[in-house]
């Protein structure tokens, strides 16, 4: 009999949260306010977050790069767990979204580890390139989705060997699994899935964490 991943349905996954979530209230704080937001549906969940964040005490991480910042749940956890001299670089595009972000960053005294950098993620991205090639350690991909494949291009270039990529949303609510289902965000995120399953250049695991994390290893 072949196993299979156990279905997280609602007394389990209030278990799992119960016995195993560790969320300081700082995080406790935003991830409330940001889940009365029109688009409160894009924050990543808190055992995801615990999780990335255990990644990088795991892997001694001290610089990370996000893609994509929102309300700043990710980067408040990444953050917490950097050692005082690790630093975030922080890519979005919305003042609006990351003014939010600012705000918890400071209750959660982290707002010296983090370098925010507002407008066109690909465009930021290209610039890093030439400033900071392969010095990354861990990054961190959870913005638009078709822009997934130039965002996972640039981060292979800016990670060091070794370095570790982590992607959100790689299951799309189970869309990416349906062949009816052809829209913009979908066929990218599909097309990435099988691109990084054939890549050389890392090793991947797609995890069914949330709505589904990619770690990819670069080689």
């Amino acid at each position: 009999m072949t196993h299979k991943t156990v279905h997280l349905h609602g007394d389990l996954y209030d278990y799992l949260l119960n016995v195993s979530l560790r969320e300081p209230e700082v995080l406790r704080q935003l991830r409330e306010e940001t889940a009365r937001h029109i688009y409160g549906s894009m924050q990543i969940t808190p055992e995801q977050g615990q999780f990335m964040a255990l990644l990088v005490e795991i892997t001694g991480a001290r610089k990370l790069l996000e893609i994509g910042v929102f309300t700043g749940y990710s980067s408040t956890r990444l953050a917490l767990a950097l050692p005082p001299d690790g630093r975030v670089t922080a890519l979005d595009i919305s003042e609006e979204y990351t003014a939010t972000a600012r705000r918890y960053w400071a209750l959660a005294g982290v707002s010296d580890r983090i370098d925010l950098r507002l407008g066109p993620a690909l465009e930021t991205l290209a610039a890093l390139v030439g400033e900071a090639a392969n010095s990354y350690d861990l990054a961190f991909i959870d913005a638009d989705k078709t822009s997934y494949d130039g965002y996972y291009e640039y981060a292979l270039q800016l990670l060091r060997p070794g370095g570790l990529l982590l992607i959100d949303n790689v299951l799309w609510g189970g869309k990416v699994a349906d062949p009816a289902i052809d829209d913009a965000n979908t066929t990218a995120l599909r097309a990435l899935n099988t691109k990084i399953h054939h890549d050389p250049r890392v090793s991947a695991v797609l995890l069914p964490l949330a709505d589904g994390l990619m770690l990819a290893r670069k080689r």
